[in-house]
């Protein structure tokens, strides 16, 4: 069985079982959330889509860890202008593991 699930303006495809990096949620360490924003559920052949969410769908999760990504690096450059800017940025990102999904 997998979802379709929706959080931090980004879509993911989820088992039961599979490790993801969502963008960051404000929960501590061992906390368990629900994720309500189902966009579809499939099990096998059958695919339940929503319009837009699956009602009475939700996914529950176990937060494992908050981190950051690589370093994501920005260099504009301007020929012959005497122009250069570099620039860096992490993103923050918090690990689940996707527990049940109840449809």
């Amino acid at each position: 069985m997998y979802a379709v699930i929706k959080t931090g303006g980004k879509q993911y495809r989820v088992a039961a079982g599979e490790k993801i990096k969502v963008e960051q949620i404000a929960a501590d360490v061992g906390q368990e959330i629900v994720i309500d924003q189902v966009l579809a559920v499939g099990n096998g052949a059958e695919l339940k889509v929503g319009a837009p969410l699956v009602s009475g769908a939700s996914v529950t999760a176990t937060v494992v860890a908050h981190g950051k990504h690589d370093k994501v690096r920005i260099f504009k450059l301007r020929r012959r202008k005497h122009y250069a800017k570099s620039q860096g940025h992490r993103q923050q990102f918090t690990e689940l593991l996707i527990g049940a999904i109840a449809a």
